[in-house]
């Protein structure tokens, strides 16, 4: 199994799922604190790819359900800039395994990516914290 970097908003409980999901699939975690590393443009958008700028944000963050912030009409070096600025704003969590890199935790990827055992997922979506509040 993969030793996985895995970097959260510590008390999110989307990303609590999300370990213990990664853990029931025997993987190893170095747990970081995406709000208090020192992001720069480049290295956040190793974590991107290919992805549309619109899947590189946090759905719940509040600017981004207000409206006040539409993700699909940024650039992404505007993105990046304000993510660099504004850690809330990045979609949770970053992981890396070696020099592989991957942001948000969509099940069927990240089975794809490291292996998941499927029956430790159950009923709820780990894909988006459920959080509604403006620490976000």
């Amino acid at each position: 199994m993969a030793k996985i970097i895995f970097w959260e908003k510590p008390g999110c409980k989307g990303n609590s799922r999300q370990k213990e999901i990664l853990l029931a699939s025997g993987h190893d975690l170095e747990v970081r604190n995406l709000l208090a590393e020192g992001w720069s443009r480049e290295e956040l958008a190793q974590f991107f790819g290919q992805r549309p700028v619109a899947e590189w944000f946090n759905p719940t963050n509040p600017r981004v359900k207000s409206g006040e912030l539409i993700p699909a009409e940024t650039c992404p070096e505007d993105a990046l800039e304000m993510m660099v600025a504004e850690p809330l704003l990045i979609v949770r969590p970053l992981m890396q395994v070696g020099e592989q890199r991957l942001a948000g935790f969509d099940v069927q990827q990240v089975h794809n990516w490291v292996g998941l055992a499927l029956d430790s997922v159950g009923e709820r979506d780990p894909k988006n914290c459920p959080c509604v509040t403006s620490t976000n």
